[in-house]
């Protein structure tokens, strides 16, 4: 493998479905030199240690198995032009932009007339769940399950309890499968399943418990875990167990893009950007689920896409247009996402989204100067995708939900 360039016109941190997508769209687009730098030893993202359908109806109009839809994602990158580099982490940004980069080389300096930050989301652990109890072996997120079962071809234990019911928790049971696991249970702290229908329908037939309004209150073991306590509405109740798998609650793995000074919006957890994906920092763009936790791999495919052409655009036209702000009022609603709404130029994120924090039903609107300038009624649930499109002009706007009686 060749040294790494001191120099490129683009650097894309992140080599998953939003970093892969855009860098062949703007190596497409003419743009000469495209970096993808990947801290895995492979790219692909999180679909390359999912080993189940159904990925790639989108982007190659066919159902695919995880890892066949990573390394197409990586092909037609590297097809494209793009030059892509694994087992390379970026330690730092700096303006510039600039980057500083770790690898078997050493540590590098790489100047970038732009920089795509698409460094993903993670699943929040136990810890930062606050669940009690000892700490033995054999309590993980669903995406070190994956790694074990689909990468090193091991079975961390015979019969688990599985935390959450988001989508990625129903990818959980499914991994389980793939490895002849057999989940005891699948415990809600809500009191309906997260992920939309039929997914709730996947426990029942595998014959998996499903315990709702109920949370992990103890986990208990010594070297490996023995069973856990559930909190439940009537009282807890222990259940015997080898495992334990934490799923969702994402968060946008930030770390990397706070520390280089982007801005960081407090709803989201992810880099505050306008429609076309910049952030508050000159040459530095975001795209992919570092915006909001959590979007499918598709979603994110086609939103990388679609900013590597604001991208591009920037390069031969620089934007001055700082964007007008989009804010929440107080109510169910967690976090809006872009942030700004900017007039350069043909959007990338053309729509607002939003995702609540608790069920509620009631009028969704848009305020301007004190004028609603849309509005309807809807019904929204946790973790569930709302979509707004974005106003016209360049103008401070507020989300509000009333909610009703």
């Amino acid at each position: 493998m060749t040294r790494l360039p001191a120099e490129v016109d683009v650097a894309i941190i992140g080599g998953g479905p939003a970093g892969l997508s855009a860098a062949a769209e703007l190596k497409r687009l003419g743009v000469a030199s495209v970096l993808v730098l990947e801290r895995d030893s492979e790219a692909g993202g999180v679909p390359r240690l999912c080993g189940h359908s159904p990925f790639g109806f989108r982007e190659f109009h066919r159902p695919m198995f995880g890892p066949a839809f990573a390394r197409a994602l990586v092909a037609r990158a590297r097809e494209a032009g793009a030059d892509i580099r694994p087992a390379t982490t970026v330690t730092s940004l700096g303006p510039g932009p600039r980057l500083t980069v770790t690898s078997d080389e050493g540590v590098a300096e790489i100047a970038a007339r732009a920089v795509l930050v698409a460094t993903g989301a993670r699943e929040a652990s136990r810890a930062e769940r606050l669940i009690g109890g000892s700490k033995p072996g054999g309590v993980m997120v669903t995406g070190a399950l994956q790694g074990l079962v689909y990468g090193a071809g091991a079975r961390p234990f015979r019969r688990p309890l599985i935390l959450g019911t988001e989508l990625v928790s129903f990818s959980a049971i499914l991994t389980c499968r793939h490895a002849s696991i057999r989940p005891v249970a699948m415990v809600e702290p809500s009191e309906r399943i997260v992920a939309r229908a039929p997914s709730g329908l996947l426990p029942q037939v595998l014959g998996i418990p499903l315990y709702l309004a109920t949370d992990i209150a103890e986990i208990r073991g010594g070297e490996r875990v023995e069973a856990v306590v559930l909190a439940t509405a009537t009282g807890d109740v222990t259940i015997e167990t080898d495992g334990v798998v934490v799923t969702g609650r994402f968060r946008p793995e930030s770390t990397l893009a706070r520390l280089g000074g982007l801005e960081i919006d407090t709803h989201t957890g992810g880099p505050s950007v306008d429609t076309c994906g910049r952030s508050s920092e000159p040459g530095f763009y975001a795209a992919g689920n570092i915006l909001r936790p959590v979007e499918t791999a598709g979603r994110c495919w086609e939103e990388g896409r679609a900013v590597a052409r604001a991208i591009a655009r920037d390069l031969a036209a620089p934007a001055a247009d700082r964007g007008a702000t989009v804010t929440l009022a107080e109510g169910p609603l967690r976090y809006v996402m872009p942030q700004r709404l900017s007039s350069d130029g043909p959007p990338a994120l053309n729509e607002l989204q939003l995702r609540a924090d608790r069920p509620a039903r009631g009028r969704l609107s848009l305020r301007a100067e004190g004028r609603e300038i849309l509005g309807h009624k809807v019904s929204v649930r946790p973790e569930r995708r709302i979509r707004i499109p974005l106003p016209a002009g360049n103008y401070p706007v507020q989300v509000v939900f009333e909610e009703e009686p």
